[in-house]
């Protein structure tokens, strides 16, 4: 399988590509600018356009060759040939901008409380993210005292770059998978994707982010739950209060 363009650069919006298998309401592509989810982040929204038409993008469905893109429409409208597939750019950079706040966030966790896993994460479509930690016996008043340095962070300006490193190595080393339920897949090369916040943190990670926690807006830490005995349940949101 080629590895997605989103690996190296989150700003290539738009490509040629080929049709490679149909089947009803959904089509594999030889390459493809789309995130197909996962990890918490939602799936790129767009569209494919080729000589017969334009489809808009509803949703992906994972496959070991490459994700199947799904669409709306009349089989008599179905995309064949070479198309352009192009991914709705600012719906990306919401993206982007979550995932990267969410990367903050939970290095400031990790390591403000001993190591604490994530157990779970999601991202909205309303520009807010949730994230749930192992944090038995945190007092709440503890995570919400993290907006300062969350704040502190963006100012900073830190970069942020991604590379590849063999799984089993990166499993060997403490903190590199976060999380307490799960790890991204090593590649077909056996090779695993890394993703740094330079000076602050470094984890496995197949999402798309920011090229520096300087380009991320305002975030608001808006409410912290408790979610069983050892859950700590944080949502953030972006924009200023």
């Amino acid at each position: 399988m080629i590895r997605p363009p989103y690996f190296d650069d989150p700003a290539p919006f738009a490509l040629d590509a080929h049709v490679v298998e149909r089947r009803p309401g959904a089509v594999r592509l030889d390459r493809s600018p789309f995130f197909p989810g996962g990890g918490g982040q939602l799936a790129d929204r767009g569209s494919l356009t080729w000589a017969g038409g334009t489809v808009a993008v509803t949703g992906m469905v994972p496959d070991p060759r490459g994700p199947w893109h799904l669409y709306d429409g009349d089989e008599d409208l179905a995309p064949d040939g070479t198309l352009r597939a192009a991914i709705d750019p600012e719906f990306r950079r919401t993206m982007c901008e979550l995932h990267t706040l969410a990367h903050v966030l939970n290095a400031l966790v990790h390591a403000r409380f001993d190591g604490a896993l994530l157990t779970g994460a999601q991202l909205g479509a309303d520009r807010t993210f949730r994230l749930d930690f192992d944090v038995p016996g945190v007092d709440p008043d503890a995570l919400r005292a993290l907006q300062d340095p969350l704040d502190e962070v963006i100012r900073a300006d830190l970069p942020i770059r991604s590379f590849f490193m063999p799984y089993d190595e990166a499993a060997a080393i403490p903190g590199l998978f976060r999380s307490a339920a799960v790890a991204p897949p090593p590649g077909d090369d056996g090779m695993v994707r890394i993703v740094e916040i330079v000076g602050l943190d470094r984890q496995a990670c197949g999402g798309t982010h920011l090229a520096s926690t300087g380009a991320a807006p305002p975030a608001r830490i808006v409410k912290v739950d408790n979610k069983g005995r050892r859950n700590r349940r944080i949502k953030v949101a972006l924009g200023p209060a």
